[in-house]
């Protein structure tokens, strides 16, 4: 669940929100800003931080706007917004060679495979499943809040941009490290060779 902790501002930012978009707004870009200075701290590179840098870019931006202009007509594509926003962030990522879930990939694996073939592999596999996920979400947000539709709605696309990506990066994995290792050849205890 280390993926949860990078969305962390932007469910901070849904919650908040229900007060006021420039407070939920406000707490994201903090909070965005205390986690990144926390991997700092914790010695982390912050080389591959996509998503961190893309998140403070957003909030930065929408705290901006929400105190200047409270009243805006986009405070009802918040949703909308924020999720199209880390669709291009994913999407980037991906375009930049830098998959955004290699930074949070690397606080799970060990040093010597950051820099294989197959660790690359995944983490854009990862990253495309959640950036996909991400435009299809923002889309029927963007749908639900021009319909007016209940906020029921809203929640259930939310969850659903969520918790299939959620499913998925927690199975793939596994299932392309066992592919690799049968199509290879190479045993699993043998895999250092393939390192160096």
């Amino acid at each position: 669940m280390n993926y949860l902790r990078s969305f962390i501002p932007w469910l901070v930012y849904a919650g908040v929100s229900s007060i006021g978009w420039q407070w939920g707004a406000l707490a994201g870009l903090v909070l965005a800003v205390v986690l990144l200075a926390a991997d700092r701290a914790a010695g982390l590179s912050l080389e591959t931080r996509v998503l961190e840098y893309g998140t403070i870019v957003f909030f930065a931006a929408l705290t901006a706007l929400a105190f200047a202009r409270p009243d805006s007509g986009l405070q009802a594509y918040g949703s909308a917004l924020s999720v199209g926003w880390l669709a291009l962030i994913a999407w980037l990522s991906i375009a930049v060679r830098r998959p955004f879930t290699t930074a949070i990939a690397r606080r799970m694996a060990p040093p010597e495979v950051w820099e294989t073939p197959l660790f690359r592999r995944i983490n854009t596999v990862l990253t495309a499943v959640w950036a996909l996920s991400f435009t299809l979400t923002a889309i029927a947000q963007a749908i639900v809040s021009a319909q007016d539709l209940s906020l029921i709605f809203s929640v259930l696309v939310q969850a659903a941009g969520f918790i299939l990506p959620i499913r998925f990066t927690a199975a793939y994995p596994e299932r392309a490290r066992g592919r690799f290792f049968r199509e290879s050849g190479v045993r699993p205890e043998n895999q250092g060779a393939l390192i160096s």
